[in-house]
């Protein structure tokens, strides 16, 4: 199965879009399932505010698993951990128009009603699958980019 396979997957048992990024390459950032799933659990629908999409936030923390730094004196891994971050967000905003959870889906989870919108029109079946798609897609050429 792909990472792009097994985050769909995920996402189509009703785990969060940044649950569903993380997990897929959970193996990858030496991280089990349920750690993978439990780091990206609060990151859904924006962190539930609409702000930067889960999916791509969830790229994100793999990036940071991989590119991460760790040593305070060690700017070249910061500037490295920095490059990839903005290749992310912007190759992110390039393919869906915006890293923004409320500009992709057209509405504000922030609020009930925007909730209620994005679930009575199913947007989170029509227009999130192809957010985590591009994150994943992108992700790779990243991680290959660098390898």
């Amino acid at each position: 199965m792909t990472n792009k396979e097994k985050a769909l997957d995920y996402f189509g048992r009703r785990f969060h879009c940044s649950q569903s990024v993380i997990a897929a390459f959970a193996d990858k950032c030496g991280l089990t399932e349920e750690q993978a799933l439990k780091l990206g659990g609060c990151f859904g629908g924006g962190m539930r505010n609409g702000e930067v999409c889960g999916a791509c936030t969830g790229a994100l923390m793999v990036l940071g698993m991989l590119y991460g730094h760790t040593d305070e004196n060690d700017l070249e891994s910061r500037e490295h951990a920095n490059k990839v971050t903005i290749e992310m967000m912007n190759r992110f905003r390039e393919k869906n128009g915006s890293y923004l959870c409320r500009d992709i889906l057209r509405c504000n989870l922030a609020t009930p009603e925007g909730t209620d919108h994005a679930r009575k029109n199913d947007l989170f079946a029509k227009v999130c699958p192809n957010a985590i798609s591009s994150a994943v897609e992108i992700l790779e050429e990243i991680i290959k980019e660098n390898e």
